[in-house]
């Protein structure tokens, strides 16, 4: 089969190859599967990195979630969602997912959009409702908007029945980000977004703030943040990690919360089970619907990679082997 392997650590243009290699078996517990679509997400330019907290052996194949058609056993033929298992990932025709991780794909999504669905809306979910428990009529605010992470969190914002404001970097990330849904769009690059979440809210702030970029994004957070508010860090696509004041947080009465969904996937799969069955409820009735920008062959997998991680693409990007 044919599949991007990395052999050496580095920028995912560079050390990504596309490679002739055997078809992957099987071991108890696993399912094979025909991978029909594998979104891309920025973990995945970490591990070619080597900056990921998990380092497959090398060499190995990058991916970490796909849509695909099981091809043996008693759920032969069925669409799953699934992790595959490292270090075969889904960047290539077929991979091995675990039988007990593999999810059903929500019947109203295409294989791009179920692809697109797992680890981005599960985290989204988790962080607004299980971390930051956020209520209808809250004032969600969500940096990265039009990203891949981030518009998954403005829609589960919108269907939780909050008022959502996106944080955006330029005039085609904004208009996607009120495509989505958006009631306030920010523009960064153009805008303080400190004065802009203040001049919404009426100088209250922001009771919620999604934030997968840290940095500069997290400053502003801590800035613009209600009383009794809520900061989900769920990750640093700027780079840059910030060290919180816990002094500001003890004066303005926030919540700084973290969410590493990888550890309810392995501390609570129960509760991801549960999550994904309200997900594809949320699917079918058209409330969510994961932003596929760009569908790439599989030939065209390495430079998606590095977009992701460089930041310049809008949405997800899902790469289609077959």
């Amino acid at each position: 089969m044919q599949a991007w392997r990395v052999h050496t650590n580095g920028e995912p243009r560079d050390v990504m190859r596309l490679e002739e290699i055997p078809r992957p078996e099987p071991a108890p517990g696993q399912l094979l599967v025909r991978v029909r679509a594998a979104n891309v997400n920025y973990p995945d330019a970490l591990l070619c990195r080597g900056e990921y907290q998990v380092r497959p052996p090398l060499p190995f194949t990058p991916g970490v979630e796909l849509c695909g058609e099981v091809l043996a056993g008693p759920r032969t033929g069925e669409r799953v969602l699934g992790q595959p298992a490292l270090p075969c990932g889904a960047f290539g025709e077929f991979a091995v997912v675990t039988e007990d991780s593999a999810l059903p794909a929500p019947g109203a999504l295409d294989d791009a959009e179920a692809a697109a669905l797992h680890i981005g809306y599960q985290t989204g979910w988790f962080g607004l409702h299980r971390r930051a428990r956020l209520q209808p009529g809250e004032t969600l605010l969500v940096h990265a908007a039009a990203g891949g992470v981030g518009s998954a969190a403005v829609q589960l914002g919108k269907a939780a029945g909050a008022r959502v404001i996106g944080v955006v970097g330029g005039q085609a990330k904004a208009r996607a980000a009120r495509e989505l849904g958006c009631d306030l769009v920010v523009d960064r690059r153009t805008e303080d977004v400190v004065a802009a979440v203040k001049e919404a809210t009426g100088g209250k702030g922001a009771d919620v703030v999604y934030d997968p970029v840290g940095g500069d994004a997290y400053a502003a957070s801590a800035k613009c943040v209600a009383f009794e508010g809520r900061i989900v860090v769920v990750g640093f696509a700027s780079g840059a990690v910030p060290t919180p004041g816990l002094n500001h947080a003890l004066v303005k009465n926030y919540s700084i919360l973290g969410l590493h969904w990888g550890l309810y996937a392995r501390k609570d799969p129960g509760a991801v089970a549960g999550c994904h069955r309200e997900l594809t409820r949320l699917a079918d009735e058209g409330l969510i619907r994961p932003l596929v920008s760009e569908r790439v062959p599989l030939e065209r997998a390495a430079d998606a990679v590095q977009r992701v991680f460089d930041g310049t693409t809008t949405g997800r990007v899902v790469v289609r082997p077959g």
